[in-house]
């Protein structure tokens, strides 16, 4: 089915079961996090597809890293999710707690490994360069902690690029990393697992979107009969998905990211808006919007840099803007004022940067054409999305939470093929 068009859940496997949010606070990639949650009960774990029959990643180690230092031993075992996206390498290793998981580790950094690949269809060797460096600096990160599972993901510019295949052989041979390229679906899901937490408790539905660099994830949860589930138990209330082939580095780099008019702006939204027309959610959820019932929950650089801007920030805090709730003329007071801030002031806010200057008009584009087609009165943005819902995945498939005197150690045994 071409991935431009609405898919519904119905007849898919079922997701995983369980319930936890997340309330603690955490500081930026690059520094350690301590992420707490107040809620986990334990469901029936569904094995993920791309995962063989156990729930374990069906191409990645379950054994420690050769050489790696054991401080996983001293207080649980560690977990590792890496997320290669078209705009950023992100890593993140946590360690399990009673009821979620904390952050002992994080990284990003942003390398444009699909920069030309919507014109060229190919990775571009200095793209390329710049990810295998990233990943190089993540593998050490992966042997010095001494993780025992993980899952390494590559989403849009690997799916997209005629030599992708190419480029993950040669990631494995240079770094030793073993990256899986996972699908349009399984990256629409590990984004709610990732960010579920967050949804209101009286919400009717919820439309979550994850503007990425190559393309854009739309989910809508029908809550309407979810009986009191909340947290992770959620996601097993996806209605129906799709995923844009557009995102903020290709949408940039077709229209222009610099010096962005009014009728550039309105360009890149009507492109976006061309894809979307085939995903039509129905009756239902445009009933449920109009009775208040349903909000937006973002999850990207462009929800996270408009919350920053909203909020005055000085330094980017996590810790203020996962979470934040904005209303509907708040997100159209913030975009208009990026829309009239220079490039060069752009640059200069520390909420956006130069890595990201050329690129947060581009994601506001993508944001406006999701808001005109299903106008909400809130939206809540997530600074957290794949990374955590990989960790979460990865936790309740090894049933952590499973004892309530606290988490147990993974079984290297089950993980091995």
């Amino acid at each position: 089915m071409d991935p431009a068009r609405g898919h519904s859940a119905a007849g898919s496997r079922p997701a995983l079961e369980g319930g936890v949010s997340e309330t603690g606070a955490s500081v930026a990639d690059n520094q350690a996090a301590a992420v707490q949650s107040d809620h986990f009960q334990p469901g029936n774990v569904q094995p993920d597809p791309g995962h063989d029959t156990r729930g374990f990643p069906a191409r990645l180690p379950s054994a420690p890293y050769a050489g790696a230092r054991s401080h996983s031993s001293r207080s649980g075992p560690l977990y590792a999710a890496l997320d290669l996206g078209t705009n950023n390498c992100r890593l993140l290793i946590a360690r399990p707690e009673e009821r979620g998981f904390r952050v002992v580790d994080a990284y990003s950094r942003i390398v444009r490994l699909g920069e030309g690949v919507g014109a060229s269809r190919r990775l571009g060797e200095p793209a390329m360069e710049r990810a295998i460096e990233a990943l190089a600096n993540c593998h050490r990160k992966l042997l010095e902690r001494g993780v025992e599972r993980s899952r390494l993901i590559a989403t849009e510019a690997c799916r997209a690029a005629e030599n992708g295949d190419e480029f993950i052989a040669r990631v494995k041979s240079e770094t030793g990393l073993a990256l899986e390229v996972v699908n349009r679906e399984t990256e629409a899901r590990l984004a709610v697992a990732g960010c579920v937490s967050l949804v209101d408790q009286d919400a009717e539905g919820v439309i979550l979107f994850d503007i990425g660099g190559g393309s854009s994830e739309i989910v809508w949860l029908d809550l309407r009969n979810r009986c009191g589930a909340r947290g992770f138990a959620l996601t097993r209330f996806i209605r129906a998905w799709t995923s844009l082939p557009v995102g903020v580095v290709n949408l940039a780099e077709r229209h222009g990211g610099v010096d962005v008019t009014h009728e550039v702006f309105e360009a890149m939204v009507a492109d976006v808006a061309s894809h979307l027309q085939t995903f039509d959610l129905g009756d239902e959820l445009t009933a449920a919007i109009a009775g208040g019932g349903v909000h937006m929950l973002g999850t990207s650089g462009t929800v996270t840099t408009l919350a920053g801007v909203h909020l005055g920030l000085k330094r980017y805090d996590r810790r203020r803007v996962d979470g934040a709730w904005l209303e509907n003329d708040q997100v159209s007071a913030m975009i208009d004022h990026l829309r009239e801030m220079p490039y060069d002031q752009r640059v200069e806010n520390p909420c956006i940067g130069a890595d990201r200057a050329d690129l947060v008009l581009a994601g506001c584009a993508i944001l406006e054409a999701i808001r005109r087609r299903w106008s909400c009165s809130r939206l809540r943005v997530a600074d957290r999305g794949l990374r955590e819902g990989i960790l979460t995945e990865l936790m309740a498939a090894d049933g952590v939470w499973s004892r309530r005197t606290g988490p147990r150690r993974p079984s290297r045994q089950r993980g091995r093929k």
